[in-house]
């Protein structure tokens, strides 16, 4: 009987995990912690009390907060644009490349990269002609935005996207629908795209994410997002902006939440069964 010996190089032990995760955990509650604590101050006066939260869920505020709830609407629409531009230009272009330009891969992976090692001031820089263009075709209404959106979210949603294709066969399984007829809109449609389904979910996850805290492109390019709000209302009141941005924060961890579920349900049920030596 012949034995395989494979080298184990064990990783770091239970204790070790747990002290790694409870101090990255106690770095990013510290601050969450404080922000709570400054909207549940009275004032000068001392103590605590809900009256912020209760005012802001029970729709209490007055029309000076106004800002807020259009920044907020803002936000989500451009969310829902971004997506669709990110999921129209890049899910087809990856496909594409994959099955018909592999050589071309390393180039798609480096220009879908390149946006993140870009400042965002200096993005504005060179995007403020082109909405200048823009603004005189479609008009300067806040979901032209979205077009800016769709190129800074490109790196995240291109690892997600890539991740989930790589584990897919998608040359086998578009010559297959090929052999029977199928069309290439078909193939894209009815073949790909349901195998790709958690990648592009973990991307649209994320880029929902990017666009409810993205400020520095909305305030160079003078429109209104929930963040350009919140520096509006901070300046009149600084603790309703706080628990806005406490709210913002907890939908974005809720999204990351969702695509670590997505991303850690097996891909398959079968179980490996060992061959007999």
């Amino acid at each position: 009987m012949s034995r395989i010996v494979a080298d184990v190089h064990p990783g770091p032990g239970r204790r070790t995990r747990w002290i790694i995760i409870g101090v990255i955990g106690l770095l990013f509650l510290v601050p969450v912690v404080a922000m709570i604590e400054f909207t549940l101050r009275k004032g000068l006066g001392g103590g605590y009390d809900l009256s912020r939260w209760i005012a802001v869920f029970s729709g209490g505020l007055g029309p000076e907060y106004k800002p807020i709830f259009t920044g907020l609407g803002n936000s989500l629409l451009l969310a829902v644009v971004t997506v669709a531009v990110m999921l129209v230009l890049l899910v087809p272009t990856m496909v594409l490349v994959r099955i018909q330009f592999p050589k071309l891969q390393r180039m798609l992976e480096f220009v879908c990269l390149v946006p993140i090692t870009i400042p965002a001031i200096v993005l504005v820089v060179g995007l403020a002609p082109v909405y200048s263009v823009i603004a005189r075709l479609f008009g300067s209404g806040v979901w032209t935005l979205a077009f800016a959106y769709g190129v800074i979210v490109l790196p995240y949603a291109y690892r997600a996207i890539q991740t989930n294709l790589a584990a897919v066969d998608v040359v086998t399984l578009s010559e297959a629908a090929r052999s029977l007829g199928a069309g290439w809109l078909t193939i894209l449609f009815r073949v790909i795209v349901p195998n790709l389904r958690r990648g592009l979910l973990a991307a649209s996850f994320i880029s929902v994410a990017v666009v409810l805290g993205e400020f520095t492109i909305a305030a160079l390019l003078n429109r209104v997002n929930l963040q350009t709000a919140l520096v509006v209302v901070n300046k009149a009141d600084p603790f309703v902006a706080v628990i806005f941005a406490l709210l913002a924060l907890a939908f974005a961890f809720v999204l990351l939440i969702a695509i670590g579920r997505i991303g850690g349900r097996p891909h398959s049920s079968h179980r490996s069964k060992k061959a007999p030596a």
